[in-house]
């Protein structure tokens, strides 16, 4: 079975040790890196490039469609770690955060069920 982490802060320790173990912060800067999660986002958005959303929607069922989704999206986490750790950004808080004024913006007795943006509620 597969190592997993319980929290932010271990998977960033897991991150900066690999980064570490190869001397590559020296190429981390944070355009770098910022640039690097677009393109890593880019590769998830690739998995669904000319496909229906049933076969988009069946990648995860099959074993190597599960393993390109999860690569993916631990390449982009893996990055955005990397930027939340340059830009000293607690990536919890800043999410609890981000919550709140979503909260504030899309009110649910205004924005249930509907996906429309705030500014047309």
């Amino acid at each position: 079975m597969p190592k997993t982490a319980d929290t932010l802060s271990e998977l960033s320790r897991a991150v900066l040790s690999f980064r570490d173990e190869r001397d590559w912060e020296q190429f981390h800067g944070l355009k770098h890196l910022m640039v690097s999660l677009c393109l890593e986002a880019g590769e998830v958005l690739e998995l669904a490039q000319w496909k229906s959303d049933a076969e988009v929607d069946a990648l995860p069922l099959s074993p190597e469609g599960r393993e390109a989704i999860e690569d993916e999206c631990a390449d982009v986490l893996a990055y955005l770690l990397l930027i939340a750790e340059k830009a000293q950004i607690d990536l919890g808080a800043a999410l609890y955060h981000k919550l709140a004024k979503n909260a504030q913006k899309y009110p649910v007795e205004k924005s249930l069920g509907r996906r429309d943006k705030y500014s047309k509620l």
